[in-house]
């Protein structure tokens, strides 16, 4: 795991890359939650999708929903980078759609656009 603090109109925003899958599930998430607010006094971070159980991906698992909900429940913000086009799946396409119109967590295609929609004011 690779892990930079990129600090962007006053934030800090965690980015990580990793070839394993750190986020396997909800209490994994709840852990990097921790780490990363402990560790680095970030309250946002920005993970790649590879990083994220594939499970995530498909909705009746209810993974996405359990996962996103810890940053929720803990005011985090999360941006997942990678390409999503490649998902057949309409609900998920909505679901992405969805959590972009929001507020803490966005799906985005690079790191730079992560950092962007996570530091909005």
């Amino acid at each position: 795991m690779q892990k930079r603090i990129i600090q962007s109109n006053g934030i800090a925003v965690a980015v990580i890359y990793s070839h394993e899958i750190i986020i396997a599930d909800a209490q994994s998430a709840l852990d990097l939650i921790a780490d990363i607010d402990y560790n680095d006094n970030c309250q946002r971070m920005a993970i790649n999708k590879g990083a994220v159980t594939p499970d995530f991906f498909k909705l009746g698992t209810g993974m996405a929903g359990e996962i996103l909900q810890k940053f929720a429940n803990y005011s985090k913000k999360i941006a997942i980078i990678g390409d999503f086009s490649g998902y057949a799946s309409q609900s998920l396409k909505d679901f992405i759609y969805e959590c972009n119109r929001g507020n803490f967590a966005f799906f985005v295609p690079d790191e730079q656009t992560a950092v962007e929609r996570l530091t909005e004011r």
